[in-house]
């Protein structure tokens, strides 16, 4: 490592999961790291305040773990591994749709755990200092210079720096600054759906109330729940709503009366007395996407995660994107020799389309939870994806597998979905005319003569199926 990136210091903004991942990436590099946090070390703390959705882990953030040696020690030892999705319907059948045929899974990962690990890990760079308490009052993205205050002590900290990372979440004090200059682009989208955390505790015999290698949906149309497993054999239930549905539950009946007609089976889950206690003693909370470019200035300033790309989580890749930023970012470090004047324009070039395209697909995914997974429609699509990838599996590849199973950049997913879209529409105008056509040309033998008419039964099937829903 050369003398100049040991002489680099490197202020980051944010010590979550994004921040403390990007100082050890920096950290490894042999870069001077100054890691900031307005809050105080969690590791600490009893409780801590804020939003705690559960993470579920995919294979872009444990990229950034594998780098860091932790992958086993997270997803091994703490993450549980969620194969399909649960559902839960009206009259207490469930049913699961798997994610991926070839039985691949993501996991659900404690937030605090998994922040309170790449905190530790950091500090054993010796060249990362932490500074805890510390909010950002102003910055000079230009200059390289921050005026923090110490919340503790209520002085204020001038600091100076070579480049100024802001990690710091959706309401980001470095994407202010940035706001300020000409030429830079941001929109933000409060949806009018709020969220709000309950809990399924633990049988008295301390097992899991219900299977617990599954996301179990409770897909309304306009609403939803969800539930997460955790280590104590608990599940952090997420409730999604539009908030007039949450201002009309005023009293401990019409909620009871809600769920009951809802979400009959969760009301024995969570418990009469609890759902009633938790539901208010909680309130409804806001969900933002925001997208902005560029994501840097000069080469002294960038931001990354939340700050540059904040999204619904309905996608599970929040924390996943975000982490993923540290792994392209210390891609292009490599590439261009921590030429930081090359690395940050490189940076916001190729990590744009693909942060603006997920958060897209965020979006689109509340539709799919908390409505088309009870469509007739959409579970025949997915079986046709199942067979088309099984029948050519370097080609077709579903576009969830490829959101959640492979680091393909976001926006070349999309490309994909829509490419896969016209051929099942041209496949399902054509209907059985394709499987006629391929059972003609694969008789040449026995075992081919097989294979055609199972290839041939499940399209001609699937077709006009698929034909006739789509015409209804």
């Amino acid at each position: 490592m050369d003398n100049r990136v040991r002489s680099t210091k490197v202020a980051v903004v944010g010590a979550g999961l994004v921040g403390s991942l990007e100082a050890c990436f920096l950290a490894r590099r042999g870069y001077e790291v100054h890691l900031f946090e307005y809050r105080d070390d969690i590791r600490l703390l009893e409780h801590v305040p804020g939003r705690s959705i559960n993470l579920a882990m995919s294979i872009r953030g444990r990229a950034g773990l594998k780098t860091m040696g932790l992958e086993d020690k997270i997803i091994k030892n703490h993450g549980i591994p969620m194969v399909a999705r649960m559902i839960h319907n009206k009259d207490n059948t469930i049913k699961s749709i798997q994610y991926n045929k070839d039985g691949k899974c993501i996991y659900s990962v404690g937030r605090r755990y998994l922040n309170e690990e790449l905190l530790t890990k950091a500090e054993e760079f010796p060249n990362v200092h932490v500074h805890f308490c510390h909010k950002l009052l102003t910055a000079d993205l230009t200059k390289g210079t921050m005026i923090f205050l110490n919340t503790k002590t209520k002085e204020e900290l001038h600091v100076e720096a070579d480049l100024l990372i802001g990690c710091d979440g959706a309401y980001s004090s470095m994407r202010k600054e940035m706001m300020k200059r000409p030429h830079f682009n941001y929109s933000q989208q409060y949806i009018p759906h709020g969220y709000m955390e309950l809990c399924i505790p633990a049988t008295p015999d301390n097992e899991f109330a219900m299977p617990p290698n599954y996301l179990h949906i409770w897909p309304r149309g306009k609403y939803m729940m969800i539930a997460l497993p955790n280590q104590d054999k608990s599940w952090t239930v997420t409730l999604f709503m539009p908030f007039e549905i949450f201002d009309e539950l005023t009293t401990p009946e019409i909620l009871l009366d809600f769920f009951k007609e809802n979400y009959p089976d969760a009301v024995d889950l969570i418990g009469r007395d609890k759902l009633v206690r938790d539901f208010f003693a909680n309130k409804a909370l806001p969900m933002i996407s925001v997208k902005c470019s560029p994501y840097h200035i000069g080469s002294t300033s960038l931001i990354m995660g939340d700050a540059a790309h904040a999204m619904v989580p309905f996608y599970g890749q929040g924390m996943n994107c975000g982490m993923e930023d540290c792994v392209v970012f210390d891609e292009l470090l490599e590439l261009y020799n921590d030429d930081l004047s090359q690395v940050l324009p490189a940076y916001t070039k190729q990590r744009n389309p693909d942060a603006e395209a997920i958060v897209d697909l965020a979006m689109y995914n509340y539709i799919v939870m908390r409505d088309l997974v009870n469509s007739k429609l959409f579970l025949l699509r997915k079986k046709w994806d199942d067979l088309l990838s099984s029948l050519f599996p370097r080609t077709w590849t579903p576009l969830y597998t490829m959101v959640t199973f492979t680091r393909v950049r976001y926006h070349l997913c999309i490309a994909n979905k829509e490419w896969q879209d016209r051929v099942v529409n041209k496949i399902v105008k054509i209907g059985g005319i394709l499987g006629i056509g391929l059972g003609i040309l694969l008789t040449q033998t026995q075992a081919v003569h097989q294979l055609s008419c199972t290839i041939y039964h499940h399209i001609s099937g699937l077709a006009s199926k698929t034909l006739a829903l789509a015409t209804q």
